[in-house]
């Protein structure tokens, strides 16, 4: 018998619990091969997402109605039940009733009238759940309210206050559009939009163009029209400024985003190298640089804190895109929702450690760009402060970019400002 939306959906959270594994991953398995209409298919979506994002509100209000604590509800009940109030709570268009009965029917015989009486008593609650306290008990209002481990709340309490912190929070609650990046070397931005129905451009970068639906199906997918890229790394290619015919080396290269746009602002003409700690992602570079068109791609594995001196001092263009905390891209990957920052205090000593490294490669005159999906200044500002005060040899430079006029500062993008994911751009020439 096929499953209907919410069974998928509720299997898919049980799995996710269990494995602690990617919610992405888990639900492109479970809809490849599914019989489900589109319609459902999105809702499957939404509700994984969405449960998954909004965990810890939900479990608080689930919390705050049951007599047993939550460590004593068995998995497949707790999800049943977040699934059922994040229906009632969240998704206006689903009738009370429906989001009831349907859940209700998730369960076993044990446990579907303890399901059935929580989800009655929030509709008799509904807005009137009470939150904790936003002045007087701060870090854990954040928390609840915006579902976030507290770590990650103090953190972000601590570094922008606690009106910006809502804003940022609130921000990455925002249903963000699929982002392209034009295949110049094909097609035009104007094309596209004109092709693609519901499509809009970005409002800074000039190659890209906002879209919604499954990016497989768009026209010109096949056909290597355009790749998926954030207007914010579209920006990061930007400040690189590749031009025909140079050397440009990608340091930290996978999924290959950037060395695809770079490539094609070189107009396929000169050389990308591109490297990777993990040899096993490299062929999806290889592969899609063949679906748009571009045949001046290497790629090859690489640790890039590790020096390779037949490249010292010969690359005009050197990116350093480095492994980061993350923490600017939580509206696409909710599971950073819950991660402790405390975890990512190796990263900006490993950050630096490549930035050094790679900036070897770079010729007099030539640019090095750093940047982080992250938005935490021991990974960003911090780091390129302690790598300027440990290498004259370079200075920050500014570049223009579509609508943007970047000084000789570093860039730093924020999805409640820009609309883009948190990101992190720092551009610098090495004296000739």
């Amino acid at each position: 018998m096929d499953m209907t939306a919410r069974q998928t959906a509720h299997k898919i959270l049980i799995k996710t619990e269990n494995t602690k594994g990617y919610s992405n991953i888990s639900l492109d398995h479970a809809l490849e091969g599914s019989v489900l209409s589109a319609a459902d298919k999105a809702l499957v979506s939404a509700l994984v997402y969405g449960v998954i994002e909004r965990r810890i509100t939900l479990d608080y209000i689930i919390g705050g109605l049951s007599s047993r604590e939550l460590k004593s509800i068995d998995k497949e009940t707790l999800a049943a039940l977040r699934l059922g109030i994040y229906q009632l709570r969240f998704m206006d268009r689903i009738p009370p009733h429906a989001a009831i009965n349907e859940t209700v029917s998730l369960c076993s015989r044990k446990s579907s009238g303890f399901v059935n009486a929580i989800l009655r008593a929030y509709t008799r609650l509904s807005s009137d759940v009470d939150m904790p306290n936003r002045e007087n008990d701060t870090v854990r209002y954040l928390s609840v309210a915006y579902s976030v481990c507290e770590p990650l709340a103090e953190k972000l309490l601590g570094i922008f206050g606690l009106e910006r912190a809502e804003k940022l929070l609130a921000a990455s609650f925002d249903a963000p559009k699929t982002t392209l990046r034009v295949n110049s070397l094909k097609t035009t931005r104007d094309e596209i939009l004109a092709k693609i129905d519901g499509s809009e451009p970005t409002e800074i970068s000039p190659v890209g163009v906002k879209v919604s639906g499954a990016v497989r199906e768009l026209y010109g997918f096949d056909d290597g029209l355009f790749f998926v890229q954030d207007e914010a790394s579209q920006i990061c290619v930007g400040a690189l400024g590749a031009q025909p015919g140079e050397l440009l080396i990608d340091a930290c290269a996978c999924p290959g985003s950037k060395s695809f746009g770079a490539a094609i602002d070189m107009k396929n003409e000169g050389k990308v190298r591109s490297f990777d700690l993990h040899k096993s992602k490299l062929s999806l570079i290889s592969a899609n640089a063949k679906r748009l068109g571009i045949d001046i791609i290497d790629v090859a594995e690489g640790d890039a804190r590790r020096f390779l001196p037949e490249l010292e001092g010969a690359a005009d263009r050197v990116l350093c895109d480095v492994p980061c905390s993350g923490f600017g891209v939580i509206a696409k990957k909710p599971e950073i929702r819950y991660k402790d920052p405390a975890e990512s205090a190796p990263l900006p000593d490993i950050q630096l450690a490549i930035l050094k490294n790679c900036s070897r490669y770079v010729k007099p005159g030539g640019v090095l760009v750093y940047s982080t999906c992250t938005i935490f200044p021991e990974e960003n500002e911090e780091n390129i402060k302690r790598f300027l005060e440990s290498d004259p040899s370079f200075s920050l430079d500014g570049f223009t970019f579509g609508t943007l006029e970047q000084k000789k500062e570093t860039l730093s993008l924020y999805p409640d400002t820009h609309h883009t994911d948190g990101f992190f751009v720092a551009r610098m020439v090495k004296k000739k």
